[in-house]
């Protein structure tokens, strides 16, 4: 199986609600750093996996979109709490319905809150 990965890094703020978590329930920033990983078999004919160039392009969109905000704030997490679990998902599905190429089988996007924690979600196509 094969791999490219492209990370980003960006500053957004939120606060965690539903239990008492201390200093994490008013609004903080955190500097993410989101990797997204692309798995397949198959290389096209320049044996490339995918096109790097459309995996930046794409992943520097939705991050534009955190940078900077209140992730509380945001349509997406409505009614959920704004956890980097919650945080891969969204945008490992945001991801995934931009990008079109055919020899993916799995994305798993990966998220850093701080340099030793992080959380991954991970979708077959």
């Amino acid at each position: 199986m094969y791999t490219v990965a492209v990370e980003r890094d960006f500053i957004a703020q939120h606060f965690l609600v539903g239990g008492d978590w201390g200093a994490e329930n008013s609004p903080h920033a955190h500097h993410y750093v989101v990797e997204v990983q692309l798995k397949g078999t198959t290389l096209d004919q320049h044996g490339y996996l995918a096109d790097i160039v459309s995996i930046e392009a794409i992943l520097d969109g939705l991050v534009s979109h955190y940078r900077d905000s209140l992730l509380n704030a945001l349509p997406e997490f409505t009614g959920i709490n704004p956890s980097i679990e919650h945080f891969t998902r969204i945008l490992c599905e945001g991801f995934t319905s931009r990008f079109k190429e055919g020899q993916i089988s799995t994305v798993e996007v990966k998220i850093w809150e701080n340099r030793i924690a992080w959380a991954s979600y991970m979708k077959e196509l």
